[in-house]
């Protein structure tokens, strides 16, 4: 048996690594078959006998982060080797010396710092590995590649998750969600990106994606016919005109969907523009890229009405991650808004392989840096002066991978990139590292603003400055980039304000005693019993009997249960993912909880009292506490109440909705 399954195993690794190499074929890389023939061989030979806990041999993991590699992200030679070879080192006891003899230095060198990397942020001891995550930024300042390929190894395991046990799963997905796929948007790789948060939800919050996801395939049919009778007149107006084109009609993710779903409050019958079209051309050598994406732009609004207030002009104003388009949202068949986008296949590329495609296109001649570029270099000074503790290094670099920016204009009219919610101060530290130490406010279109002052999109801002003025630690609380809180920590550190050697010490040492007091735990099932006595049902999130919950090991060995989409779950699941507990419930019924719901609706004489008979009389629920005004014919308040279970709160929620004036019902 054991001899069959070898020879199963043999071909089947020997059929991924030849499907690598059509893959690679198929890219316009200049063909090195010899060299990832031998890395193949090499990494084959060294995990010889190894399983993954799915069961496969080990080998094939490095063989679909390789195909990932080259025909997802679009990467040459050298990234498909360290792909390749890139657990090696970590998992065998070849070293990086070895590699280096046999490949090179430019590819021992990027799975050097892949291995380096691997114990850090993105390993079990994230909130105590300060150096290790300075290494991953440091080594992604040198050559990015080595974070591409940390991606397409992130994107792997998160592909098939399935095979980790409930809490690593959390763990995993967590991290990823919080991490990885800001990180892929930041880089450019959309199409990454997306699936890295749908796969994280998918994970953390299982019944509510599989529901989704049964939902969607009864409406695709009609979504896609919808398409083919939104697509066919542009397809013949832009025969007409002349261009070589393909028109692409897509449905949108399901965490896309449950997010707006989410934001808005509205359940999934009610998203309407679930289909999003893609125009992607091949421009015409007389005119430039920006004014034929126009000219379909006109054309489109020739025949479908468009959104005043939904036209997104990423081509004069390319986004900091390097993207490029022109998206417009027009009226469709059946009175559906569909969002359009348009792009020439260069910034198709540029939009699906991210980074590797931007350089691609770089000339290299007096060429202008670019905000991915600047981004680049904003890393490098970042590593200047990290902060001792991890976690809150990590933070503060997240705030660098934000996912949507303001541009906004210095006095002369030169266009400056920040993230949403980006103060006075940011944009003086963005400016000069001086300006921002001095700054005392700002003139944005020569009226006075305070520090605290958020930026919008297209303000014109004149920083004033007083040599009296130095930064205070009430500037953390308004300021949004990495680059404006590590120049004030700086500051305050050096004048002895702040002091976190200390604080990262005492949190690793509770850390550890925690770990020891309840390391034969590994889940909880939540009774009525012990609920609120050794499991603390926690405040932030309210989580109640129904609800999808995980346990976290907190510094002092107290278990809290949060829901999983809460956002204190979310940190605690990207930064202390060993202290995760998978949670479940085992309850009778006998006790009630707190359940706040907010109501927004339609003002009537008498509607208050329509809702409390319907909960007190129809559901027999006792409330606590109620808030509720009324404003020009919209009312809006607040009911706590006591209550079983989330199955009650959703028989309560069905009951509300039918009440006609009621028009959204949420839980706080």
């Amino acid at each position: 048996m054991t001899e069959l399954n070898n020879i199963s195993d043999q071909e089947m690794i020997q059929k991924e690594f030849e499907a690598l190499l059509e893959d690679y074929k198929q890219s316009p890389h200049r063909q090195k078959i010899g060299i990832i023939t031998s890395a193949f061989e090499f990494a084959n030979q060294a995990h010889q006998g190894i399983r993954r806990r799915s069961g496969e041999p080990y080998i094939m993991h490095p063989l679909a982060v390789a195909r990932i590699v080259v025909k997802e992200i679009g990467l040459g030679s050298t990234s498909i080797c360290a792909a390749l070879l890139h657990d090696v080192v970590e998992d065998t006891d070849y070293t990086v010396e070895d590699i280096e003899s046999r490949f090179g230095p430019k590819i021992a060198s990027i799975v050097d710092g892949l291995t380096k990397i691997s114990g850090g942020v993105f390993g079990q001891q994230a909130s105590l590995q300060a150096e290790n995550f300075r290494k991953l930024l440091l080594t992604m300042s040198e050559d990015v590649r080595v974070v591409l390929i940390k991606i397409a190894d992130r994107l792997h395991n998160m592909r098939t998750l399935q095979a980790q046990p409930l809490e690593k799963q959390y763990k995993i997905a967590g991290e990823t969600q919080y991490i990885y796929a800001p990180l892929a948007h930041r880089l450019g790789l959309f199409p990454i990106k997306s699936e890295l948060e749908n796969l994280s939800f998918k994970y953390e919050h299982p019944d509510t994606y599989a529901e989704l996801e049964k939902k969607l395939e009864k409406v695709k049919g009609a979504q896609m016919e919808m398409f083919e009778q939104f697509a066919q007149p542009i397809r013949n107006k832009l025969t007409m005109m002349g261009y070589d084109f393909e028109l692409h009609g897509r449905i949108k993710s399901i965490y896309s969907i449950w997010k707006k779903m989410t934001a808005k409050q509205v359940p999934f019958e009610e998203v309407y523009d679930l289909l999003a079209v893609r125009i992607i051309f091949t421009p015409k050598l007389d005119m430039s890229e920006k004014d034929q994406c126009w000219m379909i732009y006109s054309a489109l609004t020739e025949m479908y009405k468009p959104h005043p207030e939904r036209i997104r002009d990423w081509i004069s104003t390319p986004k900091a991650n390097g993207y490029e388009a022109l998206h417009v949202t027009v009226m469709g068949p059946e009175g559906l808004w569909i969002e359009v986008q348009i792009r020439t296949r260069r910034m198709h590329e540029i939009a699906e392989k991210g980074l590797a495609a931007h350089w691609k296109y770089k000339t290299g001649f007096n060429e202008e840096e670019t905000e991915l570029d600047k981004w680049i270099r904003t890393i490098r000074e970042m590593l200047q002066n990290p902060s001792p503790n991890a976690v809150d290094f990590m933070d503060t670099f997240k705030l660098n991978l934000f996912a949507e920016e303001v541009f906004v204009f210095t006095p002369k009219g030169d266009i400056r990139t920040l993230p949403q919610g980006a103060t006075v101060i940011d944009f003086a530290y963005l400016l000069h590292s001086e300006l921002g130490d001095h700054c005392i406010g700002a003139k944005v279109n020569h009226k006075l603003q305070p520090l605290s002052y958020q930026l919008r999109g297209g303000d014109q801002v004149e920083i004033l400055t007083s040599h009296t003025s130095h930064p205070a630690m009430q500037w953390l609380d308004w300021t949004e980039t990495a680059r404006a809180k590590e120049r004030i920590k700086k500051y305050l550190r050096k004048q002895g304000v702040l002091s976190e050697q200390a604080l990262q010490a005492s949190e690793q040492v509770m850390d550890e005693q925690a770990e020891e007091k309840t390391k034969k735990i590994k889940s909880v099932v939540l009774t009525d019993d012990n609920i609120n006595v050794l499991y603390k049902l926690e405040p932030c999130c309210h989580p109640i009997p129904g609800d999808e919950v995980l346990g976290y090991r907190d510094l002092k060995g107290q278990i809290q249960i949060h829901r999983v989409e809460c956002p204190i779950a979310a940190r605690h699941k990207s930064q202390h993912g060993k202290n995760l507990l998978s949670a479940t419930w085992d309850i009778t019924g006998a006790n009630t909880y707190k359940q706040t719901i907010r109501i927004e609706g339609i003002d009537k004489v008498g509607l208050l009292i329509q809702v409390l008979y319907t909960i007190s009389e129809n559901y027999h629920v006792n409330m606590t506490d109620m808030q509720f005004s009324a404003k020009d014919g919209v009312v809006t308040g607040t009911i706590t109440l006591n209550v079983h279970s989330l199955a009650e709160v959703n028989k309560i929620f069905r009951g509300l909705y039918n009440i006609k004036e009621i028009k959204a019902l949420t839980r706080v």
